[in-house]
């Protein structure tokens, strides 16, 4: 037994559910005919062409919303570093006299070797402690001579005339150690806390 789309609502009022277990409903028009099966056709292209956009939709928009919350997450990561990275910043700055302190007492050779050795030797080793312990936090000492002058890390607080001309813009020596904090393999971030003030060489021809 067929019976057609439009008269559906009002049969199914009129006799109970399971007298339709049987039924076949079809698209009709509105005379109750059944539609020609090229309409038919044309309504499911219809349909699918329908369904189709919903769907492009849909992934669409689940993309665009996987997107923004993966560039929220690398947004959050990167905030998280820089305050971490800021936050270690502040408490090397407030290390530096201490620091200071020691590369002082260190530097003057003559007067540390008549230090009694065992007590020399036990700062020696608390200085060693505190050094890894800041390496390990990703700090790092700028204090390294005969290597290129940099900009960045070094400020110039003198010149020393030499005739070679290898040595030009090479340190010579290192007044006052420098620090930096950040490792750019992990962190893209590298802030200079301190750059080294240091003596340069510099080229003159005679």
């Amino acid at each position: 037994m067929i019976i057609y789309m439009d008269n559906e609502e009002e049969i199914k009022k009129q006799e109970p559910e399971e007298n339709f277990q049987d039924v076949t409903f079809v698209d009709s028009t509105e005379d109750g005919d059944e539609l020609p099966t090229k309409d038919i056709v044309k309504k499911l292209r219809e349909d699918l062409k329908k369904a189709r956009a919903e769907k492009e939709e849909y992934l669409t928009g689940w993309q665009r919303a996987k997107a923004d919350y993966i560039n929220l997450q690398k947004e959050m990561d990167q905030i998280s570093k820089s305050v971490s990275i800021h936050a270690k910043e502040r408490i090397i700055e407030n290390l530096l006299p201490a620091l200071d302190s020691f590369d002082m007492a260190f530097a003057n050779k003559d007067v540390w070797e008549n230090v009694d050795k065992n007590w020399r030797t036990g700062i020696e080793y608390i200085y060693q402690q505190f050094m890894t312990s800041l390496s390990n936090s990703g700090v790092e000492k700028i204090d390294k001579v005969n290597v290129p002058f940099d900009p960045n890390l070094h400020q110039s607080i003198e010149s020393v005339l030499t005739d070679d001309q290898s040595k030009d813009h090479i340190i010579e020596k290192v007044i006052q150690a420098g620090y930096k904090i950040g490792d750019p393999a992990n962190t893209g971030q590298v802030r200079i806390i301190r750059p080294a003030r240091v003596t340069i060489f510099e080229f003159k021809t005679s």
